[in-house]
């Protein structure tokens, strides 16, 4: 870990969905510890990432379990759903993949704003409004007071998506999950919302959860990658070390990356192999 304060801790963590065939098990005695440093979870869709993230959160629709779920010395698994919701939100945050689909569309981005900040930190009304605009400044908004007053379908999808941020990031929370934060957004405005998390993760000192696919941007941003195939955890890698991965998934998924040295050439296609399944980190 890049910070020796250990800040989440997951041992053995199943996710399962019942269903007329039997169980589904969407994450499979998943384990990793992380501190305040950034660490990405990859994988193709339908790995378990975006389910990881949502079980930490108490989010999940499905049967979660795990050995050991710890948030700062925090047993998450035996919490009761109001203790869960001093944490949600406050402590904990996550940043959904769509601000389309996460905003209230009848609401302004203010007064989700002013509600999100007073349910969690139990401020005045006055209060609320001055923390909202500077968090909107914090994201890098040029006219805070504007997008302050308009609703979600009048803002782009790069601005969309630093309300959001700021949105989450209005209590100050320890630990943020970013579930594909720019994944719906083009190469530049991507990169602007990556350094305003930058900037904001290193100067509050929290922990990032970043779930993605992009390899190559994982790679430039986080510190350490863990590798997710059907459920499992198949590889741990510093970011930096990407390309010396060891894992045969792993090594597929950047095979199948273009550059210009196949330039002209068609992809490469990912083999899978069924014992993947049961490997476990």
């Amino acid at each position: 870990m890049a910070n020796k304060e250990l800040l989440l801790e997951v041992e053995n963590l199943c996710v399962e969905f019942p269903s007329i065939h039997g169980s589904v098990q969407a994450v499979r005695n998943v384990s990793f510890k992380m501190g305040r440093e950034k660490v990405a979870i990859v994988g193709e869709s339908g790995s378990g990432k975006s389910q990881t993230g949502r079980a930490l959160l108490g989010l999940s629709a499905g049967r979660v379990s795990a050995d050991k779920l710890f948030f700062d010395g925090i047993n998450l698994a035996a919490l009761s759903l109001k203790d869960y919701r001093a944490i949600r939100g406050k402590r904990i945050s996550m940043v959904m993949q769509d601000p389309k689909y996460s905003l209230n569309p009848v609401m302004t981005v203010g007064k989700q704003m002013i509600e999100a900040c007073q349910i969690q930190m139990k401020v005045s009304k006055k209060e609320a409004i001055k923390r909202s605009i500077t968090m909107l400044e914090a994201v890098r908004i040029r006219n805070p007071q504007r997008v302050f007053n308009t609703y979600p379908h009048e803002v782009s999808g790069g601005m969309g998506q630093r309300v959001m941020i700021a949105m989450m990031l209005l209590s100050s929370p320890d630990l943020l999950i970013a579930d594909e934060p720019t994944s719906a957004l083009d190469v530049t405005v991507q990169l602007q919302v990556l350094a305003i998390m930058d900037d904001l993760v290193r100067e509050r000192g929290m922990g990032l959860m970043l779930i993605s696919h992009d390899l190559p941007l994982v790679a430039s941003f986080c510190d350490r990658i863990l590798v997710m195939y059907a459920g499992r955890i198949v590889e741990e890698i510093a970011a930096s070390e990407l390309h010396n991965a060891q894992h045969p998934y792993t090594k597929g998924l950047l095979s199948c990356l273009p550059n210009n040295a196949t330039k002209g050439q068609p992809l490469a296609t990912l083999q899978r192999c069924d014992s993947w399944m049961h490997e476990t980190l």
